[in-house]
């Protein structure tokens, strides 16, 4: 089973990016688990989404305590302590603006090898003119592993999303895949 784990802000779309991986990974023939877990609703608050993904009926409901893949939306919320999150060779997907270099001074016990930034926030008002992140983030964490294809991204987006935002999410993940070399 390989689980994901999203951390970011009430508004931020964490749920909705969980919901449409487990929708594409489903898409595929395969089973997916995805839920939340937040304090008080509203917007702004932290929150934790979850993403189950296997080849089998996936019957433990439980929240992941060591992910294969962390995503943070915000990366406010990340810490030191998102090391603890991550499996052995796990990736934490983290939209920042800054470097790896920056990161590895501002944070102790950084592992660079664990950790992909990536300003998804320039990507997202170029193409929605929002800071929303998460079609960004879900994109990059698609293309730089083998969980999915991106034809079953972008059929999930569609099928998932209202028209309205699905067509400005296709060209988000387009953009993401266009992108040649190795990270985005």
């Amino acid at each position: 089973m390989k689980e994901i784990l999203w951390h970011g802000r009430g508004g931020q779309g964490a749920f909705t990016a969980a919901k449409i991986l487990g929708a594409a990974y489903s898409l595929q023939g395969n089973y997916a688990l995805a839920f939340p877990s937040f304090g008080p609703e509203r917007r702004g608050a932290p929150i934790l989404s979850f993403t189950k993904l296997d080849s089998k009926a996936i019957g433990d409901r439980s929240q992941i305590k060591k992910a294969d893949y962390v995503i943070y939306l915000d990366d406010t919320l990340f810490s030191s302590k998102a090391f603890d999150e991550l499996k052995d060779k796990g990736k934490i997907f983290l939209n920042t603006k800054k470097s790896l270099s920056q990161l590895a001074q501002d944070f102790t016990n950084f592992d660079e090898e664990a950790v992909v930034p990536f300003d998804a926030e320039k990507i997202a008002y170029e193409v929605l003119g929002l800071p929303v992140t998460n079609t960004v983030m879900l994109s990059l964490l698609v293309k730089e592993t083998s969980l999915l294809s991106e034809k079953s991204l972008l059929q999930a987006i569609k099928e998932y999303l209202p028209a309205k935002i699905s067509e400005k999410n296709l060209r988000l993940v387009e953009r993401i895949f266009s992108t040649k070399g190795g990270s985005v």
